[in-house]
């Protein structure tokens, strides 16, 4: 690569638990986006921030494209990632190697009304045994669309993420960096903290109640050695605040448990951490009640 600095933004699109989160995750080195096996755990367009030799990449993290319209929340996540979209240098396409699904055909359709070059990172190598198999799968890709280049990748392991973060690098446009060079995201501690807890309860949760919940943070009071932080639980019914409090109060108390340490994790100290299960019925279909708990475009 040449001595010239470069800085633009690089957007991760893929239908949803293909692993881009954690792609984000392992190319800034760090956790910054939660993730879990289920899918649509990413909600929000959420910036990662990797300065390197002067030039600087910013990832944009993705909801995944789906063609499920069914409420408000999944219009929401939909309107998010193909906002994202809008004015970025590079897009990576991940997909799942020897995978093909209606919800893949989709991301291709929408990312046909873009102009921007597209990076195809077939992810999740790792689990392919044969790895011959995959030759006609990288062909009938290759197929699909121009693209400027295929990566065959492993988010969760690493393997070849270099080699695609200099190509990246290479089609960012020359210019000095856009942020300072320690800033990770573009996102308030007040907000991960929120993530962290939602994150917690998505893992723990049996398959439908996570897109039945949200978390808020309501009081966010940072010091130098103990941040106090409140945050509030919404699910829809009662039933589901049963089942997230637990019994005698256990399953509230693991998750609160869980949530602390990698919120003191992040913010290097002490934090005193207190949740609370409230109900808003019928909030995932509400336009009003999704843009009062947080979930609005920029």
């Amino acid at each position: 690569m040449s001595n010239e600095k470069h800085c633009g933004y690089a957007a991760l699109i893929g239908r949803p638990n293909v692993g881009k989160s954690t792609l984000l995750n392992h190319l800034l080195g760090q956790k910054l986006s939660i993730t879990s096996r289920k899918p649509q755990t990413t909600r929000h367009r959420l910036l990662g921030i990797k300065t390197i030799d002067d030039s600087q990449i910013i990832y944009v993290d993705t909801p995944g494209l789906h063609q499920q319209k069914g409420n408000a929340m999944n219009r929401y996540l939909n309107r998010a990632a193909t906002s994202s979209l809008v004015g970025v240098d590079v897009i990576v396409w991940l997909v799942e190697a020897l995978r093909w699904t209606k919800e893949d055909s989709y991301v291709l359709k929408t990312l046909a009304e873009t102009d921007a070059p597209i990076i195809l990172g077939v992810n999740k190598v790792d689990k392919i045994a044969n790895k011959t198999s995959l030759l006609p799968y990288l062909q009938e890709m290759a197929n699909k669309w121009d693209f400027i280049e295929i990566f065959p990748i492993s988010a969760r392991k690493g393997d070849n993420l270099v080699e695609l973060e200099t190509k990246i690098t290479s089609l960012l446009p020359v210019s000095p960096p856009f942020y300072p060079e320690d800033q990770l995201t573009d996102r308030t501690e007040r907000f991960l903290c929120s993530e962290i807890v939602r994150e917690k309860l998505v893992r723990r949760l049996g398959a439908e109640l996570p897109y039945r919940l949200t978390v808020q943070t309501e009081h966010f009071s940072p010091d130098k050695d103990l941040t106090r932080i409140s945050a509030i639980i919404w699910v829809e019914h009662h039933g589901q605040k049963v089942i997230i409090i637990g019994k005698k109060g256990q399953g509230l108390k693991a998750v609160g448990e869980e949530a602390r340490h990698d919120i003191e994790m992040m913010l290097g100290h002490q934090v005193y951490l207190q949740l609370w299960v409230k109900i808003k019925q019928g909030w995932c279909d509400d336009e009003r009640a999704l843009q009062q708990l947080g979930y609005f475009e920029d």
